[in-house]
């Protein structure tokens, strides 16, 4: 089942399995394919979600952690959590998940390209903060929904990149 948010940015749909979250996904982004969509008011986690979405888009921070269910691999699960603990308001680079991966599994070193393909596929934007990772320069690299979408939400957080 999934809900659409109508945010700043554009339509959001938010779907669920009835217990977590699955997918958020902004207008430009891979679509929800599902066809049962109810109304955010008739589904207490949808509720939840859509006052999240409320706090986020008015500049505050989101005070409910929401119950995420994602279906990936350790190493998707990996980047998800190191992204899910990234501070409103900051960035984090590609390099750094991989060397916070790397150091966790006691090796030498974690491609920061393999990060990036983690990062890409996340599949519950915005809550999972993927718009808050940037190239080791700085820069802005990558969004599912487009570089201007990323760059608005790091604005929404306070965030301005020069690049």
């Amino acid at each position: 089942m999934h809900f659409i948010y109508h945010s700043p940015l554009g339509e959001i749909t938010v779907a669920s399995d009835g217990e977590g979250i699955t997918n958020l996904s902004i207008e430009g982004q891979t679509p929800v394919e599902d066809e049962n969509r109810v109304e955010a008011e008739d589904f207490e986690l949808f509720r939840k979600a859509k006052s999240w979405l409320d706090q986020y888009f008015s500049g505050e921070i989101p005070r409910e952690e929401l119950p995420l269910r994602l279906n990936c691999g350790e190493f998707r699960r990996e980047v998800y959590e190191i992204l899910l603990k990234i501070p409103y308001g900051n960035t984090i680079t590609y390099a750094e998940i991989a060397r916070r991966i790397a150091d966790a599994r006691g090796i030498r070193r974690m491609s920061a390209q393999a990060v990036g393909g983690a990062v890409g596929h996340n599949p519950i934007s915005i809550i999972i903060p993927c718009h808050r990772v940037i190239g080791t320069n700085g820069s802005l690299t990558g969004y599912g929904g487009g570089l201007h979408l990323k760059r608005k939400l790091l604005e929404i957080e306070g965030i301005s990149l020069s690049r």
